[in-house]
């Protein structure tokens, strides 16, 4: 007969929980977010965080503030973020590299991308763009493959690093178009493009907006793009599938992640805040100068499954072609 109040206790004691959660939902937020990006100020993360934030902190009436905490690959910055309290005042906005591809390279990486962490919203996509060096008597995807079959091992191709989405995109093209062009790794996409415009490598995929510059001004060509639609920046330009490739398709990823253990009421009201704002018209406005766009609209289940399925390709593509960081 001594049960029956422990388990009333202890359902009340439940019911206290359910409830305080509930409320923490509810007043959500009550003080300023802190939004840690783990690239340096001034890249495209950053950029894109910055203007999601500035709508979301206008709509909740809080300030969301850009912590970037960059380092090795976006993975010091995301390893702090796993170990904040999950209460919806840090949260991480990140990359496909964090948790799509890193995890495949980093065997002691500081964290697990799906353990430590709470999927919240999907919030923007970027594709890239095929370039080459004008001096390359190609014109088309067609023709480049043809060269690069007539010519195997004479083509050098850029890349802002080893491991990096421009590698591993590089080295799924030449997986599916059957070719062999040869990795020249740099530290950024910035002295990449200055070799791919002097002509000492051929071949680079790149970021749209700052790639697309040097094409207007007819210092590189463009065959291409990695999405899987035209980009509104070049619409001119056809898709890798369009060309030749069907299927293909490689994009960057922004989305939102809380440390682990953040209550379903929670990641709701968050999730809502985060999507609204990325969906506004100005924001939209803006991702697209930025070379990105909103990301359709879903639920942190489906944006759990497309990371999955997003690094299971990574996963394949680096073992497959046995990519290192070194």
């Amino acid at each position: 007969m001594r049960l029956l109040p422990n388990c009333l206790r202890m359902l009340g004691v439940a019911s206290l929980i359910a409830a305080s959660a509930a409320s923490q939902a509810q007043t959500w937020p009550e003080r300023p977010v802190r939004l840690v990006v783990p690239f340096p100020a001034g890249g495209a993360t950053d950029a894109i965080a910055r203007v999601i934030a500035q709508r979301v902190s206008r709509d909740i009436g809080q300030q969301v503030i850009v912590d970037n905490k960059a380092g090795a690959g976006g993975t010091i910055g995301s390893a702090e973020a796993a170990k904040a309290a999950a209460d919806g005042y840090t949260l991480l906005l990140t990359t496909s590299s964090t948790h799509a591809i890193s995890p495949h390279l980093m065997p002691r990486l500081p964290y697990d991308a799906i353990k430590d962490f709470t999927p919240i919203a999907h919030l923007a996509d970027a594709a890239s763009v095929l370039l080459v060096t004008p001096s390359l008597p190609v014109k088309t995807v067609a023709e480049l493959i043809d060269y690069a079959k007539k010519h195997p091992g004479q083509l050098n191709y850029a890349s802002s690093g080893n491991g990096t989405i421009v590698h591993l995109t590089t080295e799924a093209f030449k997986a599916q178009a059957g070719v062999f062009i040869t990795h020249v790794p740099y530290k950024g996409t910035g002295p990449a493009i200055s070799d791919v415009i002097a002509g000492s490598v051929q071949v680079l995929i790149d970021a749209i907006p700052s790639g697309m510059p040097h094409v207007k001004s007819g210092r590189l060509r463009a065959l291409a793009v990695t999405g899987d639609k035209r980009s509104a920046l070049a619409p001119e330009l056809p898709t890798l599938a369009e060309a030749g490739l069907p299927g293909f398709s490689s994009v960057t990823w922004y989305g939102l992640y809380a440390p682990r253990g953040m209550k379903p009421e929670l990641v709701g009201r968050v999730h809502d805040a985060f999507e609204k704002a990325a969906h506004a018209p100005e924001v939209v406005e803006s991702l697209a100068k930025l070379g990105g766009e909103s990301a359709p609209l879903g639920t942190p289940a489906q944006f759990a499954a497309m990371v999955s399925a997003d690094s299971q390709r990574w996963a394949r593509i680096i073992r497959e072609r046995k990519i290192t960081l070194e």
